[in-house]
């Protein structure tokens, strides 16, 4: 097949904000173009994960190649990118951005502008790429679509003549959206005739034909056969195999400048590729590397461990496979007094810890365990260093630290009106600060709060969703460390210090914290033959408290009437001997429980 004149090439994505309607288009213009049979098609055809397909959100960005015949009867390529709408993925759409020129910017009739919506604009406007404003969902009973372009044309700043209006779920204008792609949005920039120039923007691990990588090809022609180099480690390989994604991989004898394809090389070293590193040829390589993508900010900090320990090796092996396909994934090996060794992982979200966790289950059958989520604090010292902790078991000694600072982000919440008194107590509790809102549109408000990050990891986002009835929509960034009184939550078991279980808290929060861990244990762990104290502590002092009851075998039931000292001496026997079992008695914590503490707090 001939490879496409660049002119008649258009790459872009769609961008949106959380449930507005990303996945059904692509769907309706997949099915437009006829490169799926109807027997084959099913909702969400690009979402390939179970868990995708579950929970109905995107977290991969996927890329497909459309042929499309324009009104003006020329046949146009346009390889569309599906990306992710929930904040916690922002940095998957930053990079599938990376290898576009135009972005549709899709907003529902009904809701109009959300928080993720500006997000992503924000973000197109930085990779200078073309915008066309798409109202979706023309065909719902509350859609207002003659306001929301209203809304686009002040809010956005975004030209009114350049809106298009279309309902992904029964295909209503989705030919002239695709019309209004091939006319309104630029074909890519680069020369087939220069040097290779490559920018990786995914790859994945296929156990067959090892690292399956998915590039952007900015100048240079590629073919197979040729020896490819990536510029940040210097390895080399032999193409074996490219082409362009449809519903599956189809090859291709090349790839030149302007097209999105993949590249199997027979890459089995998972570290050797990078997302944003550069792919060159041997024999004739380019003067320097493209721009990559900027290092992403991981906020919420967890350790994994495998259940069972013999699983670590395999683990490490998993976690190295998924970071290919999810460069936001940070790791580094840590061990536990209580569970072993394993390792500490950086996510960008409480969502993004629980894919990577149901993935590691899923697709490579570890059960895991998981500690308490963190967040990155800052200790001063008195002797005038600074340590970054994101793990309590580094928590310094407290007669050292000057000050602890900890990360503030900025929410933006918008809501519809009715809901400001709810929203206001809710951001209150979890010590909000320096409150503002406007009204961009009547009957909604867009509410502005500095809040702390560690109060916003655990429940804020359900808790929001559930006060506002699923109206809220909310979108954050970090902005600044500032000073706290953090501590350090112990939980003690029978009198031994359970580090898998320790929390860094605010002080005002601790013993509620202590309180609800306390509580928990008690039901997860199985009563012994002696007394259980399970205790919350802040150094030396106990903040809270819960027993569990011996299990008492009856020693008197053989003691028919006679003296009542038969059966104290019994009695008191008894006694002793459970205080010696109680000195020498260890306590063994169901793996259950552990869970059963991170989900109180969730």
């Amino acid at each position: 097949m001939l490879t496409p004149s660049m002119d008649k090439i258009r790459n872009f994505s769609i961008i949106a904000h959380i449930d507005h309607g990303k996945s059904t288009l692509a769907d309706r213009m997949i099915q437009l173009c006829d490169i799926v049979t109807d027997r084959e098609f099913k909702d969400q055809i690009l979402d390939t994960m179970d868990i995708e397909r579950e929970r109905g959100i995107t977290i991969k960005s996927q890329t497909i190649c459309l042929p499309f015949v324009a009104e003006d009867g020329a046949t146009y390529t346009l390889n569309l990118v599906d990306t992710p709408g929930h904040v916690d993925f922002s940095y998957e759409v930053s990079r599938a951005l990376a290898s576009c020129e135009g972005a549709l910017l899709l907003i529902d009739a009904a809701q109009g502008i959300e928080a993720q919506t500006l997000a992503n604009l924000y973000l197109a406007m930085e990779n200078d790429l073309e915008v066309i404003p798409v109202i979706n969902k023309i065909d719902l009973p509350a859609a207002e679509p003659e306001k929301v372009a209203a809304q686009i044309e002040e809010d956005l700043g975004l030209e009114g003549d350049t809106v298009q209006m279309c309902s992904a779920k029964t295909g209503q204008g989705v030919r002239e959206l695709l019309n209004a792609v091939a006319r309104l949005l630029p074909p890519p920039k680069g020369d087939p005739n220069k040097p290779l120039e490559a920018l990786i923007f995914d790859a994945q691990y296929d156990p067959y034909r090892g690292t399956v990588i998915s590039v952007r090809i900015v100048n240079g022609t590629i073919k197979t056969g040729d020896h490819i180099v990536f510029m940040s480690n210097g390895a080399e390989y032999r193409v074996e195999e490219l082409g362009i994604f449809r519903l599956r991989r189809e090859p291709r004898p090349q790839l030149s400048a302007g097209e999105v394809g993949y590249i199997v090389a027979g890459v089995k070293t998972v570290s050797d590729t990078r997302p944003g590193d550069t792919v060159t040829l041997k024999e004739r390589p380019c003067p320097a590397p493209l721009p990559g993508f900027k290092e992403v900010q991981q906020v919420v900090f967890s350790s994994l461990y495998p259940i069972s320990t013999d699983e670590y090796e395999e683990l490490a092996a998993a976690l190295e496979k998924l970071k290919l396909n999810d460069a936001a994934l940070t790791f580094q090996k840590d061990s536990s007094a209580a569970l072993g060794f394993g390792f500490r992982c950086g996510f960008l979200g409480l969502l993004h810890l629980e894919v990577v966790q149901e993935r590691l289950e899923r697709e490579f059958d570890i059960n895991l365990i998981l500690t308490v989520p963190t967040v990155k604090y800052k200790f001063y010292l008195q002797n005038k260093t600074m340590l970054e902790v994101d793990n309590p078991s580094y928590f310094p000694d407290p007669s050292t630290i000057a000050r602890v600072e900890e990360p503030y982000i900025k929410a933006t919440i918008h809501i519809p009106e009715r809901y400001m008194g709810v929203v206001m107590t809710l951001c209150m509790e979890r010590r909000g600060e320096n409150t503002k809102y406007h009204y961009p549109m009547p009957g909604r408000i867009e509410f502005i709060c500095e809040l702390p990050l560690a109060e916003v990891i655990y429940d804020f986002y359900d808790r929001l969703k559930s006060v506002t009835q699923g109206y809220g929509s909310f979108d954050y960034e970090l902005i600044d460390y500032r000073p706290s009184d953090l501590i350090k939550l112990d939980i003690l078991v029978n009198g031994e210090q359970v580090d898998a279980l320790s929390q860094l808290t605010h002080r005002n929060k601790a013993r509620e914290r202590g309180l609800k861990a306390c509580e928990r244990l008690k039901e997860e762990i199985p009563r012994q033959m002696f007394k259980i104290a399970i205790q919350a502590a802040i150094g030396s002092t106990i903040v809270a408290r819960e027993t569990i009851s011996a299990l008492r075998k009856d020693v008197t039931a053989k003691c028919y009437g006679g003296d009542i000292s038969r059966k104290r001496k019994l009695l008191e026997k008894q006694k002793e001997g459970k205080k010696r079992m109680k000195t020498v008695g260890n306590v063994d914590i169901p793996q259950r429980a552990f869970l059963a503490v991170l989900k109180s707090d969730q």
